[in-house]
């Protein structure tokens, strides 16, 4: 037997040892893994992909222990291993790694929301810094080695990592510069990501028209290929956010419940947040009530989080048209579960001005003129706020009144039945026109 065979079979049950303290001793297994990686006098494709496995155990020892600093330096460490593997093995190392950094994101995220410890966000933001870090290291290494398709690869990365850290010029600067390099090369799927990814950053932008744009390209691309579940998903995903923002709540709806399916079967940690936009749709819609029918299905009782108890608090504010209880709600008692979300953010603020209208509508439908001030306190809102957004109410024409400034008082008019009468004259003459034209067509036949 040669030492090359003795050595391997040796670290391979050294492997294994690792693998069942791994749990319990994750310094000990750490400190295996790490040899194994670095050993450079094994060769051949046992020991590659003994050398593969360690490096993703080790990986996952650092994404549950947090330690992003980690999972950086063992990306520098293994480079000259690459040279010893194919490149398209070598860009499946490189990205499960850096997500392994996203993934410890998700863990602090998760820690916060359990602790609601407010001091955490600061964690968050280095590991978004960390992430953005680990790709442009990346893309420098790939482009001194000319891995051409890897380096796309990551910058789509990064400019996915751009937009969760609101680097949104960054962002957009690089996704214009993606498009046109995976257009010239015309490889589909990943045409099919840049473009999701381009729409993501139009939305966060507030720039609908072109996030349509971007979404309906990534749709085109994906449907002359085959594209996974996972990828479908995002699509629905993006498609429902947007649809929403066009106040089609009923078909937003359907893509997050699609989005739901796809991301709950493939137990991705995203399915919550499908969720969560499903409940929004149904808020926004006037249906409040059917949040608990959902929240009860099948499918969803699994997912409990902060995150879907704001929007049942939401829910059930909205659903007494109590105005305080629903700002205690998004201001105090789920203020960052609603503030971290820009989507869920903007339509809120759009329910609390529905809700505002309709409270305001209902305290002033007794009084055919009554001072501002009264109705503030009634309200229980500053005289100021109350005066801006009834003057809002008539310009928009919502509420048919006038403010007296003066008196500092609001006359509320009374209801006109609408006239008719045009209507009816216009309906007369269509009805008319029939009949000649069909006098018109006898009088053919007869000759």
């Amino acid at each position: 037997m040669s030492l090359e065979t003795t050595d391997l079979s040796g670290l391979e049950e050294e492997f294994d040892r690792a693998c069942s303290i791994e749990r319990a001793n994750s310094v000990k297994s750490a400190q295996t893994y790490q040899k194994i990686i670095l050993r450079t006098d094994l060769q051949g494709d046992e020991a590659n992909a003994l050398k593969e496995k360690a490096i993703y155990q080790l990986a996952e020892i650092y994404t549950r222990e947090g330690n992003a600093a980690g999972i950086k330096k063992l990306l520098v460490d293994i480079r000259p291993f690459f040279l010893n593997i194919s490149k398209a093995k070598t860009g499946k190392i490189i990205r499960t790694i850096i997500d392994k950094v996203a993934a410890i994101g998700t863990l602090l995220a998760n820690d916060n929301s359990n602790n609601n410890n407010n001091n955490n966000n600061i964690s968050e933001l280095n590991i978004a810094e960390i992430q953005i870090e680990l790709c442009s290291d990346c893309i420098e290494w790939c482009n001194e080695e000319k891995r051409t398709i890897l380096k796309l690869q990551i910058e789509t990365k990064l400019s996915q990592y751009y937009l969760d850290g609101k680097r949104f010029q960054d962002a957009l600067k690089l996704i214009n510069k993606l498009v046109r390099e995976v257009k010239r090369l015309d490889d589909k799927r990943l045409l099919v990501e840049v473009h999701l990814i381009e729409s993501r950053i139009q939305h966060a932008l507030r720039s609908i028209p072109k996030a349509k744009a971007s979404l309906t390209a990534s749709r085109a691309a994906a449907s002359t290929i085959y594209v996974g579940p996972m990828v479908q998903a995002e699509i629905d995903l993006q498609a429902g956010a947007l649809t929403s923002q066009e106040r089609d709540y009923k078909t937003a709806y359907s893509y997050f419940y699609e989005a739901f399916e796809g991301l709950d079967g493939l137990k991705d940690v995203r399915a919550p947040q499908a969720l969560k936009y499903m409940l929004l749709c149904k808020i926004m819609n006037d249906q409040p009530n059917d949040v608990f029918s959902v929240i009860q299905g099948k499918l969803a009782l699994k997912y409990s989080n902060n995150e879907i108890e704001a929007m049942k608090a939401v829910a059930k504010a909205y659903s007494n048209r109590s105005l305080h209880e629903f700002e205690n709600v998004v201001t105090n008692k789920y203020y960052n579960e609603i503030q971290n979300d820009f989507v869920v953010k903007s339509k809120l603020r759009e329910l609390s001005d529905k809700l505002l209208e309709q409270n305001l509508q209902r305290l002033l439908e007794p009084y055919q003129r009554v001072e501002i001030a009264h109705i503030a306190k009634l309200i229980d809102l500053p005289v100021d706020n109350v005066q801006r957004k009834l003057s809002q109410m008539i310009l928009d024409k919502k509420f048919n009144g006038i403010l007296d400034q003066g008196e500092g008082a609001i006359i509320v008019f009374e209801e006109q039945p609408k006239d008719k009468s045009y209507q009816y004259a216009i309906e007369t003459i269509d009805e008319l026109n029939d009949v000649v034209e069909k006098l018109f067509d006898k009088a053919k036949e007869l000759d």
